[in-house]
């Protein structure tokens, strides 16, 4: 149940009020990183907007189980667990790609769109707060904006790193942190849909 103190009905007009706002801002950011990741020639930019791609499937699938029983909420977040994963090791290969054939990231544009996906994604960690313990869907949502996070920070970082040492490793080292956090998040949320099967459904 949301944390809002309310019925049930108005929780779920609440999260689907969220979800949908994530939904469009993930949405967002995902075109606007994907394409300024490109120019930046920046893996770690690439990834992380293959991560907003991510999300914004998880939203949209969770925003398909509000209000649903609990197996279909848990259906919900196994594809999105497994939607993680598969854009996860599409950046691995991405991170491959350029490790063998090269890249010259740009350090600015780097920190710059990292630190306004920081904000974005800290904007939707505080709106999905409230609503994490919802269920399995909610919680799927919690995890992967968490990791949204750390994958700014991680692409802010390798941007200075990139600077600092003129050396475009930092960011294919990022990239590929970046997407095993992906993974992992996918492997994790599959782990807790999987509980919650058995536990609901014995099974």
């Amino acid at each position: 149940m949301s944390d809002c103190g309310c019925g049930s009905d108005q929780a779920e007009k609440l999260e689907k009020k969220t979800l949908i706002a994530l939904l469009v801002i993930n949405a967002v950011m995902f075109f606007s990183e994907l394409i300024l990741g490109w120019l930046a020639e920046s893996t770690g930019l690439i990834a992380d907007s293959l991560d907003m791609l991510a999300d914004a499937g998880v939203y949209g699938l969770s925003l398909y189980a509000v209000g649903k029983g609990l197996q279909h909420q848990s259906r919900a977040a196994s594809i999105s667990g497994i939607l993680q994963i598969i854009l996860g090791v599409g950046v691995l290969l991405e991170v491959l790609r350029r490790f063998l054939f090269g890249s010259e990231p740009e350090s600015i544009l780097m920190m710059t769109v990292g630190s306004v996906a920081l904000v974005a994604n800290v904007y939707c960690l505080m709106l999905i707060s409230r609503h994490r313990d919802a269920g399995v869907h909610m919680r799927a949502s919690w995890i992967f904006s968490t990791n949204d996070v750390i994958a700014n920070l991680g692409v802010i970082i390798s941007g200075g790193l990139v600077w600092l040492f003129s050396s475009r490793h930092p960011d294919l080292i990022v990239g590929g942190i970046i997407s095993a956090v992906v993974v992992g998040g996918g492997i994790k949320i599959l782990n807790e849909a999987k509980n919650a099967n058995k536990a609901n459904f014995g099974t």
